[in-house]
């Protein structure tokens, strides 16, 4: 199968939706599809590269960070993506388009869709929903809804990570939604002692909750360092609360996969605090490095968690600040944890992933004999 992926971020650019949509390409090839990916560009990446077996193409636009953009930055990437991926199709004749984000993406989906009759796939991802993001794009999506709308309908399937998500898709449209998970193949980690350190890393916004993190630093008695990993606008913000509140922390700003990774694994404690997601790789991570997470029981936070981490109400620092003494004070509960987080890891594997999206294409595309082998794996 020729698969075509419509993606405004990719590994090294943007959060969440970036690194899903390359396990998913990645994991696609492996099983012996070929995968295109069409994506913007960045001063310092190159136009065109291969990985892993898949073809990525960078259009030119504007953006001036790698792990978030602007509005009008957005507005930048849709011609380009769209006559990039036309030039494509008409030369290698695809299959199917797996578009991430209902948008910006969805839009050079839709009018390629039109041009073409390439029928595509939308996987949404957050804020690419109205309601999601309550810091971010309110207006927007205010003004493009009857774009979105149609953009939506017209997709040969809707996918998302989470019941949440489905939630709030279905509370603006009445129309089917697949509910696949991220994937996630854990790496392979070192054995190295692990410090007192808690860990929280994400992107910088407000709705992340980090604050409330910091906040709760201030009942907090122990020996153990904070670090808090990741940037974003919110950040400055962040720095200055800590200053105010007279409480240690350190601040890494963006930290490479790699250097993150090694983080997760001599780190005790992993906190996510953020009050709106739909299936937030930070957890992924640190679960599969055997952290002892504790996390807020919102959205997609428990859904992807359960019972392997510690769950404490959303924007509520003394809850956050009770449920880390009691942690801190009991190391077998850490190491419990620790193992538990590494199991509920395990049922997230690419292979068995990248299998329903595989019987998801071929259901699209009215394969029923392939769907159904596809679903035995």
């Amino acid at each position: 199968m020729r698969i075509l992926s419509l993606s405004y971020e990719y590994p090294p650019i943007g959060g969440g939706g970036a690194p899903m949509c390359q396990g998913l390409s990645e994991a696609m090839v492996s099983a012996g599809h070929e995968v295109d990916v069409v994506t913007s560009g960045m001063k310092g990446l190159p136009a065109l590269e291969e990985r892993r077996g898949v073809k990525i193409h960078r259009v030119r636009c504007l953006r001036r960070h790698r792990h978030y953009a602007t509005t009008p930055e957005l507005l930048t990437t849709l011609v380009p993506l769209y006559r990039k991926a036309l030039a494509l199709h008409r030369e290698r004749a695809y299959d199917i388009n797996h578009c991430h984000f209902a948008v910006p993406s969805g839009v050079p989906s839709y009018w390629l869709h039109r041009r073409t009759g390439l029928p595509y796939v939308i996987t949404c991802h957050g804020s690419d929903i109205p309601g999601y993001n309550l810091d971010r794009f309110q207006w927007e999506h205010h003004l493009i809804r009857p774009v979105w709308s149609r953009i939506v309908r017209g997709a040969a399937a809707l996918t998302c990570a989470s019941r949440f998500l489905t939630d709030l898709i279905h509370q603006r449209l009445d129309v089917p939604v697949d509910v696949i998970p991220y994937g996630f193949d854990p790496p392979v980690f070192t054995d190295a002692p692990r410090q007192d350190r808690i860990l929280t890393a994400t992107r910088m916004f407000e709705r992340k909750g980090v604050q409330f993190l910091v906040r709760a630093l201030q009942h907090l008695d122990t020996h153990f360092e904070v670090w808090i990993a990741g940037g974003g606008p919110y950040l400055p913000e962040l720095e200055r609360l800590a200053a105010k509140l007279g409480v240690a922390v350190r601040f890494l700003g963006q930290v490479p996969h790699e250097e993150l990774m090694q983080l997760y694994a001599t780190t005790k404690i992993f906190v996510f605090t953020s009050a709106v997601e739909n299936f937030p790789m930070v957890l992924l991570e640190s679960l599969s490095a055997g952290c002892a997470v504790v996390t807020t029981d919102t959205s997609g936070c428990r859904e992807v968690a359960e019972d392997a981490a510690v769950m404490v109400p959303p924007e509520d620092p003394m809850a956050l600040a009770s449920a880390l003494s009691a942690l801190l004070e009991d190391e077998a509960r850490i190491a419990q944890l620790g193992e538990l987080a590494r199991e509920r890891v395990a049922r997230f594997r690419w292979s068995r992933v990248a299998g329903e999206y595989e019987a998801l294409y071929r259901r699209c595309l009215g394969d029923t004999t392939l769907n159904r082998t596809a679903e035995t794996r």
